[in-house]
Protein backbone atom coordinates (compact mmCIF):
# COMPACT_ATOMS: atom_id res chain seq x y z
CA UNK A 1 0.00 0.00 0.00
CA UNK A 2 2.98 2.74 -0.31
CA UNK A 3 1.37 3.84 -3.71
CA UNK A 4 -1.33 5.00 -1.11
CA UNK A 5 1.16 7.10 0.96
CA UNK A 6 2.90 8.36 -1.95
CA UNK A 7 -0.62 9.47 -3.37
CA UNK A 8 -1.72 11.29 -0.32
CA UNK A 9 1.93 12.89 0.39
CA UNK A 10 1.29 14.29 -3.26
CA UNK A 11 -2.58 15.46 -2.85
CA UNK A 12 -1.49 16.97 0.62
CA UNK A 13 1.46 19.32 -0.43
CA UNK A 14 0.19 20.22 -4.32
CA UNK A 15 -2.55 21.70 -2.41
CA UNK A 16 -0.37 23.65 0.28
CA UNK A 17 1.82 24.95 -2.39
CA UNK A 18 -1.04 25.78 -4.65
CA UNK A 19 -2.74 27.97 -2.16
CA UNK A 20 0.90 29.55 -1.07
CA UNK A 21 1.16 30.36 -5.23
CA UNK A 22 -2.03 31.82 -5.52
CA UNK A 23 -1.43 34.24 -2.14
CA UNK A 24 1.91 35.21 -3.85
CA UNK A 25 -0.03 36.44 -7.09
CA UNK A 26 1.45 33.54 -9.55
CA UNK A 27 -1.03 30.46 -11.05
CA UNK A 28 -1.43 27.43 -8.76
CA UNK A 29 0.22 25.34 -11.33
CA UNK A 30 3.47 26.46 -10.10
CA UNK A 31 3.58 25.47 -6.83
CA UNK A 32 2.29 21.93 -7.79
CA UNK A 33 4.93 22.33 -10.50
CA UNK A 34 7.81 22.97 -7.56
CA UNK A 35 6.10 20.04 -5.43
CA UNK A 36 7.57 17.68 -7.77
CA UNK A 37 10.84 19.04 -8.05
CA UNK A 38 11.29 19.31 -4.03
CA UNK A 39 9.68 15.74 -3.62
CA UNK A 40 11.27 14.00 -6.32
CA UNK A 41 15.28 12.59 -6.53
CA UNK A 42 16.08 16.82 -7.28
CA UNK A 43 15.40 17.40 -4.06
CA UNK A 44 13.86 15.00 -0.68
CA UNK A 45 13.94 12.26 -2.82
CA UNK A 46 10.43 10.92 -1.22
CA UNK A 47 8.49 10.35 -4.31
CA UNK A 48 9.99 8.81 -7.51
CA UNK A 49 8.64 8.32 -11.08
CA UNK A 50 7.14 5.04 -10.44
CA UNK A 51 5.08 3.24 -12.77
CA UNK A 52 2.25 4.01 -11.05
CA UNK A 53 3.24 7.93 -10.91
CA UNK A 54 3.69 7.15 -14.75
CA UNK A 55 0.10 6.07 -15.15
CA UNK A 56 -1.97 8.49 -12.81
CA UNK A 57 -0.30 11.04 -14.48
CA UNK A 58 -1.04 10.14 -17.81
CA UNK A 59 -4.62 10.12 -17.09
CA UNK A 60 -4.30 13.67 -15.25
CA UNK A 61 -2.93 15.51 -18.62
CA UNK A 62 -5.93 12.92 -20.44
CA UNK A 63 -8.33 14.64 -17.85
CA UNK A 64 -7.19 18.06 -18.10
CA UNK A 65 -7.12 18.41 -22.00
CA UNK A 66 -11.06 16.43 -22.60
CA UNK A 67 -11.56 19.15 -19.93
CA UNK A 68 -10.10 22.21 -22.00
CA UNK A 69 -12.34 20.41 -24.99
CA UNK A 70 -15.40 21.12 -22.99
CA UNK A 71 -15.08 24.33 -22.41
CA UNK A 72 -14.00 24.91 -25.99
CA UNK A 73 -16.36 26.93 -28.33
CA UNK A 74 -16.23 24.63 -31.41
CA UNK A 75 -17.14 27.69 -33.57
CA UNK A 76 -14.39 30.37 -32.29
CA UNK A 77 -12.12 27.07 -32.75
CA UNK A 78 -13.09 27.37 -36.46
CA UNK A 79 -13.20 31.39 -36.82
CA UNK A 80 -9.52 31.37 -35.60
CA UNK A 81 -7.89 28.31 -37.36
CA UNK A 82 -6.07 30.59 -39.48
CA UNK A 83 -4.64 32.38 -36.71
CA UNK A 84 -3.89 29.20 -35.01
CA UNK A 85 -2.19 27.90 -38.32
CA UNK A 86 0.17 30.74 -38.19
CA UNK A 87 1.42 30.82 -35.18
CA UNK A 88 2.15 26.56 -34.82
CA UNK A 89 4.31 26.70 -38.20
CA UNK A 90 5.95 29.97 -36.94
CA UNK A 91 6.11 28.65 -33.65
CA UNK A 92 7.80 25.69 -34.76
CA UNK A 93 10.20 26.88 -37.28
CA UNK A 94 11.58 29.76 -35.50
CA UNK A 95 12.76 27.43 -32.22
CA UNK A 96 14.13 24.66 -34.68
CA UNK A 97 16.32 26.51 -36.20
CA UNK A 98 17.39 28.99 -33.55
CA UNK A 99 18.25 26.43 -30.81
CA UNK A 100 19.83 23.82 -33.31
CA UNK A 101 22.08 26.63 -34.14
CA UNK A 102 22.55 27.16 -30.55
CA UNK A 103 23.54 23.58 -29.92
CA UNK A 104 26.05 23.99 -32.09
CA UNK A 105 28.00 26.56 -30.94
CA UNK A 106 28.74 24.17 -27.73
CA UNK A 107 29.46 21.44 -30.33
CA UNK A 108 26.86 19.05 -30.73
CA UNK A 109 26.57 17.39 -33.67
CA UNK A 110 23.89 18.45 -36.69
CA UNK A 111 21.61 15.59 -35.95
CA UNK A 112 21.69 16.10 -31.92
CA UNK A 113 21.62 19.92 -32.70
CA UNK A 114 18.37 19.56 -35.30
CA UNK A 115 16.62 16.79 -32.39
CA UNK A 116 17.13 19.04 -30.02
CA UNK A 117 15.25 21.98 -32.30
CA UNK A 118 12.36 19.90 -32.57
CA UNK A 119 12.45 18.82 -28.90
CA UNK A 120 11.72 22.32 -28.15
CA UNK A 121 9.29 23.12 -31.30
CA UNK A 122 6.78 21.32 -29.63
CA UNK A 123 4.28 22.74 -26.89
CA UNK A 124 2.79 21.71 -23.69
CA UNK A 125 -0.90 23.42 -23.95
CA UNK A 126 -1.96 21.46 -21.01
CA UNK A 127 0.09 23.69 -18.76
CA UNK A 128 -1.27 27.21 -20.42
CA UNK A 129 -4.96 25.47 -20.15
CA UNK A 130 -4.65 25.18 -16.30
CA UNK A 131 -3.62 29.09 -16.13
CA UNK A 132 -6.02 30.13 -18.37
CA UNK A 133 -9.21 28.26 -16.64
CA UNK A 134 -7.80 29.84 -13.30
CA UNK A 135 -8.14 33.25 -14.69
CA UNK A 136 -11.23 32.35 -16.85
CA UNK A 137 -9.39 33.01 -20.45
CA UNK A 138 -9.80 29.67 -22.26
CA UNK A 139 -12.59 30.56 -24.21
CA UNK A 140 -11.51 34.39 -25.56
CA UNK A 141 -9.73 34.76 -29.33
CA UNK A 142 -6.10 34.62 -27.58
CA UNK A 143 -6.69 31.26 -25.69
CA UNK A 144 -8.85 29.95 -28.51
CA UNK A 145 -6.11 30.34 -30.86
CA UNK A 146 -3.55 28.84 -28.21
CA UNK A 147 -5.77 25.86 -28.23
CA UNK A 148 -5.74 25.46 -31.92
CA UNK A 149 -2.33 26.31 -32.38
CA UNK A 150 -1.26 24.11 -29.78
CA UNK A 151 -2.57 20.81 -31.39
CA UNK A 152 -1.15 22.10 -34.87
CA UNK A 153 2.26 22.78 -32.88
CA UNK A 154 2.05 19.19 -31.77
CA UNK A 155 0.97 17.34 -35.11
CA UNK A 156 3.85 19.08 -37.16
CA UNK A 157 6.74 17.59 -33.99
CA UNK A 158 5.73 14.48 -33.91
CA UNK A 159 5.75 14.27 -37.91
CA UNK A 160 8.97 15.69 -37.81
CA UNK A 161 10.26 13.48 -35.06
CA UNK A 162 9.00 10.59 -37.30
CA UNK A 163 10.81 11.49 -40.22
CA UNK A 164 13.72 11.89 -38.58
CA UNK A 165 13.25 8.80 -36.41
CA UNK A 166 13.10 7.01 -39.74
CA UNK A 167 16.42 8.78 -41.34
CA UNK A 168 18.71 9.09 -38.36
CA UNK A 169 17.49 6.98 -35.24
CA UNK A 170 19.39 4.00 -33.76
CA UNK A 171 17.21 1.49 -31.86
CA UNK A 172 13.85 2.82 -33.09
CA UNK A 173 14.79 4.21 -36.52
CA UNK A 174 14.71 0.73 -38.22
CA UNK A 175 10.82 2.04 -40.06
CA UNK A 176 11.46 2.24 -43.81
CA UNK A 177 10.13 5.85 -45.43
CA UNK A 178 7.42 3.28 -47.16
CA UNK A 179 6.50 2.88 -42.96
CA UNK A 180 6.49 6.61 -42.23
CA UNK A 181 4.39 7.40 -45.56
CA UNK A 182 1.84 4.84 -44.29
CA UNK A 183 2.12 6.49 -40.49
CA UNK A 184 1.58 9.99 -42.16
CA UNK A 185 -1.99 8.67 -44.04
CA UNK A 186 -3.05 6.59 -41.34
CA UNK A 187 -2.51 10.30 -38.86
CA UNK A 188 -4.17 11.85 -41.70
CA UNK A 189 -7.31 9.93 -41.83
CA UNK A 190 -7.50 10.13 -38.52
CA UNK A 191 -8.25 14.14 -38.49
CA UNK A 192 -10.81 13.26 -41.42
CA UNK A 193 -12.40 10.90 -39.43
CA UNK A 194 -12.76 13.35 -36.20
CA UNK A 195 -15.35 15.02 -38.02
CA UNK A 196 -17.96 12.00 -38.43
CA UNK A 197 -16.80 11.60 -34.53
CA UNK A 198 -17.63 14.88 -33.48
CA UNK A 199 -21.21 15.15 -35.95
CA UNK A 200 -22.62 11.79 -35.78
CA UNK A 201 -21.14 9.32 -33.44
CA UNK A 202 -20.56 11.03 -30.09
CA UNK A 203 -24.41 12.17 -29.68
CA UNK A 204 -25.35 8.80 -30.61
CA UNK A 205 -23.17 7.33 -28.08
CA UNK A 206 -23.97 9.70 -25.34
CA UNK A 207 -27.62 9.18 -26.06
CA UNK A 208 -26.99 5.48 -25.39
CA UNK A 209 -25.54 6.51 -22.29
CA UNK A 210 -28.15 8.41 -20.79
CA UNK A 211 -30.58 5.57 -21.54
CA UNK A 212 -28.06 3.48 -19.36
CA UNK A 213 -29.85 2.24 -15.77
CA UNK A 214 -26.60 3.36 -13.76
CA UNK A 215 -25.59 6.24 -11.96
CA UNK A 216 -23.68 9.10 -13.46
CA UNK A 217 -24.24 6.84 -16.71
CA UNK A 218 -23.75 9.94 -18.99
CA UNK A 219 -20.18 10.89 -17.36
CA UNK A 220 -19.08 7.22 -17.72
CA UNK A 221 -19.85 7.29 -21.83
CA UNK A 222 -17.91 10.54 -22.65
CA UNK A 223 -14.69 8.90 -20.07
CA UNK A 224 -15.21 6.42 -22.54
CA UNK A 225 -15.09 8.43 -25.40
CA UNK A 226 -12.26 10.35 -23.83
CA UNK A 227 -10.16 7.44 -22.99
CA UNK A 228 -11.05 5.61 -26.56
CA UNK A 229 -9.95 8.61 -28.42
CA UNK A 230 -7.02 9.46 -26.39
CA UNK A 231 -6.13 5.50 -26.78
CA UNK A 232 -6.34 5.45 -30.72
CA UNK A 233 -4.65 8.72 -31.12
CA UNK A 234 -1.52 7.54 -29.23
CA UNK A 235 -1.75 4.05 -31.38
CA UNK A 236 -1.21 5.81 -34.83
CA UNK A 237 1.92 7.83 -33.47
CA UNK A 238 0.11 11.19 -32.14
CA UNK A 239 -0.50 12.32 -28.87
CA UNK A 240 -3.25 10.89 -26.61
CA UNK A 241 -3.89 14.75 -25.48
CA UNK A 242 -4.87 15.35 -29.25
CA UNK A 243 -7.14 12.44 -28.57
CA UNK A 244 -8.50 13.72 -25.68
CA UNK A 245 -8.98 17.47 -26.41
CA UNK A 246 -11.07 16.08 -29.79
CA UNK A 247 -13.52 14.09 -27.27
CA UNK A 248 -14.01 16.71 -25.71
CA UNK A 249 -14.74 19.40 -28.19
CA UNK A 250 -17.11 16.41 -29.94
CA UNK A 251 -18.87 15.86 -26.38
CA UNK A 252 -19.17 19.77 -25.73
CA UNK A 253 -20.98 20.00 -28.39
CA UNK A 254 -23.99 18.07 -26.87
CA UNK A 255 -26.88 18.50 -25.04
CA UNK A 256 -25.10 17.20 -21.76
CA UNK A 257 -21.91 19.19 -21.67
CA UNK A 258 -22.36 21.20 -18.28
CA UNK A 259 -23.25 17.90 -15.90
CA UNK A 260 -20.18 16.19 -17.17
CA UNK A 261 -18.50 19.16 -16.79
CA UNK A 262 -19.65 19.51 -13.49
CA UNK A 263 -18.57 15.94 -12.48
CA UNK A 264 -15.17 15.86 -14.44
CA UNK A 265 -13.71 19.01 -12.86
CA UNK A 266 -14.04 17.39 -9.60
CA UNK A 267 -12.00 14.11 -10.57
CA UNK A 268 -9.63 15.86 -12.74
CA UNK A 269 -8.66 18.54 -10.25
CA UNK A 270 -8.61 16.93 -7.30
CA UNK A 271 -6.62 13.64 -7.67
CA UNK A 272 -5.33 13.31 -11.02
CA UNK A 273 -3.83 16.65 -12.65
CA UNK A 274 -2.36 17.47 -9.62
CA UNK A 275 -0.24 14.37 -10.06
CA UNK A 276 0.52 15.09 -13.80
CA UNK A 277 2.29 18.55 -12.54
CA UNK A 278 4.21 16.51 -9.78
CA UNK A 279 5.37 14.23 -12.16
CA UNK A 280 6.67 16.77 -14.38
CA UNK A 281 9.20 18.29 -11.19
CA UNK A 282 9.81 14.35 -10.56
CA UNK A 283 12.55 14.36 -13.75
CA UNK A 284 13.95 17.30 -12.53
CA UNK A 285 17.66 16.67 -11.57
CA UNK A 286 20.98 18.76 -10.46
CA UNK A 287 23.33 15.80 -11.50
CA UNK A 288 25.75 17.73 -13.77
CA UNK A 289 23.99 20.72 -13.29
CA UNK A 290 27.03 23.12 -12.78
CA UNK A 291 28.82 21.60 -15.95
CA UNK A 292 26.10 22.26 -18.39
CA UNK A 293 25.00 25.72 -16.40
CA UNK A 294 24.98 28.16 -20.01
CA UNK A 295 24.33 25.35 -22.16
CA UNK A 296 21.14 25.30 -19.83
CA UNK A 297 20.59 28.89 -19.52
CA UNK A 298 21.06 29.71 -23.60
CA UNK A 299 18.63 27.09 -24.56
CA UNK A 300 16.00 28.00 -22.26
CA UNK A 301 16.42 31.58 -23.16
CA UNK A 302 16.35 30.32 -26.62
CA UNK A 303 13.38 27.90 -25.68
CA UNK A 304 11.53 31.16 -24.49
CA UNK A 305 12.16 33.86 -26.67
CA UNK A 306 11.95 32.17 -30.11
CA UNK A 307 8.31 30.83 -28.68
CA UNK A 308 7.30 34.38 -27.70
CA UNK A 309 8.78 35.88 -30.92
CA UNK A 310 7.69 33.19 -34.08
CA UNK A 311 3.82 32.49 -32.31
CA UNK A 312 3.60 36.19 -31.40
CA UNK A 313 4.56 37.57 -34.81
CA UNK A 314 2.35 34.39 -36.18
CA UNK A 315 -0.35 36.18 -34.34
CA UNK A 316 0.16 39.80 -35.77
CA UNK A 317 0.27 38.58 -39.38
CA UNK A 318 -3.09 36.67 -38.36
CA UNK A 319 -4.39 40.50 -37.32
CA UNK A 320 -4.24 40.35 -33.73
CA UNK A 321 -2.35 43.42 -31.88
CA UNK A 322 1.19 43.21 -30.33
CA UNK A 323 -0.59 42.72 -27.11
CA UNK A 324 -2.43 39.68 -27.79
CA UNK A 325 0.13 38.51 -29.87
CA UNK A 326 2.49 38.18 -26.59
CA UNK A 327 -0.67 36.69 -25.05
CA UNK A 328 -0.61 33.67 -27.74
CA UNK A 329 3.65 33.36 -27.65
CA UNK A 330 3.16 32.78 -24.01
CA UNK A 331 0.54 30.47 -24.08
CA UNK A 332 3.02 28.69 -26.63
CA UNK A 333 6.09 28.59 -24.38
CA UNK A 334 5.31 25.73 -22.21
CA UNK A 335 7.15 22.63 -23.06
CA UNK A 336 6.30 20.13 -20.67
CA UNK A 337 5.53 16.60 -21.06
CA UNK A 338 5.41 16.96 -24.97
CA UNK A 339 9.18 17.68 -24.87
CA UNK A 340 10.15 15.32 -22.31
CA UNK A 341 8.43 12.63 -24.06
CA UNK A 342 10.08 13.65 -27.53
CA UNK A 343 13.56 14.23 -25.61
CA UNK A 344 12.90 10.17 -24.20
CA UNK A 345 12.15 9.05 -27.62
CA UNK A 346 15.51 10.76 -29.06
CA UNK A 347 17.62 9.49 -26.25
CA UNK A 348 16.35 5.68 -27.28
CA UNK A 349 16.69 6.03 -30.79
CA UNK A 350 20.32 7.78 -30.45
CA UNK A 351 19.25 10.88 -31.52
CA UNK A 352 20.18 12.66 -27.73
CA UNK A 353 23.25 11.20 -26.01
CA UNK A 354 23.39 10.66 -22.49
CA UNK A 355 25.91 13.43 -21.77
CA UNK A 356 23.19 16.07 -22.64
CA UNK A 357 20.42 14.27 -21.37
CA UNK A 358 19.73 15.87 -17.69
CA UNK A 359 20.73 19.36 -19.59
CA UNK A 360 17.95 18.79 -21.69
CA UNK A 361 15.33 17.57 -18.76
CA UNK A 362 16.58 20.78 -16.88
CA UNK A 363 15.78 23.29 -19.66
CA UNK A 364 12.39 22.06 -20.46
CA UNK A 365 11.55 22.15 -16.78
CA UNK A 366 12.35 25.66 -16.76
CA UNK A 367 10.77 26.47 -19.45
CA UNK A 368 7.89 25.17 -18.11
CA UNK A 369 8.01 26.72 -14.92
CA UNK A 370 8.51 30.37 -16.38
CA UNK A 371 5.54 29.83 -18.67
CA UNK A 372 2.75 30.31 -16.52
CA UNK A 373 4.35 33.12 -14.98
CA UNK A 374 4.59 34.67 -18.62
CA UNK A 375 0.81 33.51 -19.70
CA UNK A 376 -0.71 35.06 -16.17
CA UNK A 377 1.07 38.63 -16.52
CA UNK A 378 0.45 39.17 -20.09
CA UNK A 379 -3.51 37.92 -19.40
CA UNK A 380 -3.29 40.68 -16.60
CA UNK A 381 -1.59 43.29 -18.77
CA UNK A 382 -4.55 42.90 -21.40
CA UNK A 383 -6.94 42.91 -19.39
CA UNK A 384 -6.02 46.58 -17.45
CA UNK A 385 -7.52 48.70 -20.47
CA UNK A 386 -10.17 46.95 -20.42
CA UNK A 387 -10.93 47.54 -16.95
CA UNK A 388 -10.54 51.26 -17.71
CA UNK A 389 -13.12 51.27 -19.99
CA UNK A 390 -15.31 49.97 -17.95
Amino acid sequence: MDYIGTLSLILIVTAVAGHISVRLGLPAVIGQLLSGIVLGPALLGWVTATSFISNFAELGVIILMFMAGLESDLQLLKKYWRPSLLVAVLGVILPVVVIDWCSQLFHLGSIESLFLGVTFAATSVSISVAVLKELHALDGKEGTTILGAAVVDDVLAVLILSLMISLFGGEVGESSSTNLGVSLAIQAAFFIGLFAVVKWIVPRLMKIGDALLVPTSVTLMSLVICFGLAYFADFIGLSAVIGAFFAGIAVGQTDYRQVIDAHIQPIGNAVFIPVFFVSIGLNMSFKGFLADFWFIVVITVAAIVTKLLGAGIGAKLAGFSWTSGYEIGAGMVSRGEMALIIAQIGYQGKLLSADRYSAVIAAIILTTLIAPILLRQSIQHQAKPAQKKA
